[in-house]
């Protein structure tokens, strides 16, 4: 299994009158954190992409547990338990730094593509930054 962390401060422009985080928000964390964690295993999105391969969302699923509010700093614990065939599923837990209260489980669904969105096998360089890491 791969894991990276993320944190993100929860912005007033994030936030609805009732100073909650705006549900929307959450899939935009989601992007950060499979971006960071691309990046931490050393094959950074901008890299899969020039190399050809696309992962264009198919399925994204969110639990919301309890409100994130303004100025939280969250954490962000994105997964990859196991190694992709023609799509790639990452989980999520945003949970609130200053008390480690689990405010959200989720999980994105990514089909593997070529440029011109025709389903592919896993790269063979994907898979292998995927298995050293794991």
């Amino acid at each position: 299994m791969i894991t990276s962390t993320t944190k993100i401060r929860v912005r007033y422009a994030e936030t609805d009158r009732m100073q909650f985080a705006h549900h929307t928000r959450y899939f935009e964390w989601f992007e950060c954190a499979r971006t960071e964690l691309l990046r931490e295993i050393g094959y950074s999105y901008k890299s899969v992409e020039d190399d050809g391969t696309f992962l264009p969302l198919v399925e994204a699923n969110c639990k919301y547990i309890q409100p994130a509010l303004y100025d939280d700093i969250l954490e962000i614990h994105t997964s990859l338990k196991s190694l992709p065939r023609s799509t790639l599923k990452l989980d999520y837990q945003i949970i609130r730094s200053e008390d480690q209260i689990l405010l959200a489980e989720a999980f994105t669904i990514h089909a593997m593509t070529n440029k011109n969105g025709r389903p592919i096998k896993p790269p063979i360089k994907f898979l292998n930054f995927i298995k050293e890491n794991i």
